[in-house]
């Protein structure tokens, strides 16, 4: 993560069979990096990143959660990264 940014990785639970259409609507958010469909209790775990931590709240509030299809979804902030 650089250096003033701030990333969040967001496990998403969708209405059953929504899955591919939730994912196509999450990746036309430009602050969403990466989505993936994952089998468990959520249904797509996405990764968020933007300038800051207020942003990463309105991504998640005004963008992500008034998708439809998405039932509930967990935020979860990340404060240290590493990539191999």
């Amino acid at each position: 993560m650089a250096k003033g940014k701030a990333s969040a990785i967001i496990l998403v639970q969708t209405e059953i069979g929504a899955e591919t259409r939730v994912m196509d609507e999450l990746l036309k958010i430009p602050e969403v990096k990466e989505a993936y469909i994952v089998y468990g209790t959520y249904d797509i775990v996405v990764k968020v990143e933007a300038d800051a931590l207020e942003k990463i709240r309105d991504i998640v509030t005004n963008k992500i959660r008034r998708l439809p299809d998405i039932r509930t979804t967990v935020t979860m902030i990340v404060v240290e990264e590493r990539v191999k």
